[in-house]
């Protein structure tokens, strides 16, 4: 019973700026890790970033500089911010999760449904 939920793609002119969004909810205990994946049209997925339970971060080295991760534990919600965005970036950007669930059941990965993101040159 958890879901996640993406928002904040579209369409955005090379050089700007998206915020995306993503909110975990259902009957939660914890929240691992937690990350932005995303595939672009006859691309295999790739890693765009990722963030601890804490504050340490990984980022694809195609958006090191560019794009930042960050997480609010209280509103089990991680925000991806993109800023000087390239036509390569675009793609459907997927949010994962490690969750443990308040059933009595061991973690496993979560995955929302997608946000396309377009980036025009």
């Amino acid at each position: 019973q958890v879901q996640l939920v993406e928002s904040g793609g579209g369409l955005v002119q090379a050089g700007g700026s998206l915020r995306l969004s993503c909110a975990a909810s259902g009957s939660i205990f914890s929240i691992n890790a937690m990350g932005w994946y995303r595939r672009a049209p006859g691309k295999q997925r790739e890693l765009v970033a990722a963030i601890s339970s804490g504050t340490r971060t990984n980022y694809a080295d195609s958006v090191k500089g560019r794009f930042t991760i960050t997480r609010d534990n209280a509103k089990n919600t991680v925000y991806l911010q993109m800023n000087s965005l390239k036509p390569e970036d675009t793609a459907v950007y997927y949010c994962n999760a490690n969750v443990k669930p308040s059933l009595p059941l061991r973690a496993s990965d979560y995955w929302g449904q997608g946000t396309q993101v377009t980036v025009s040159s």
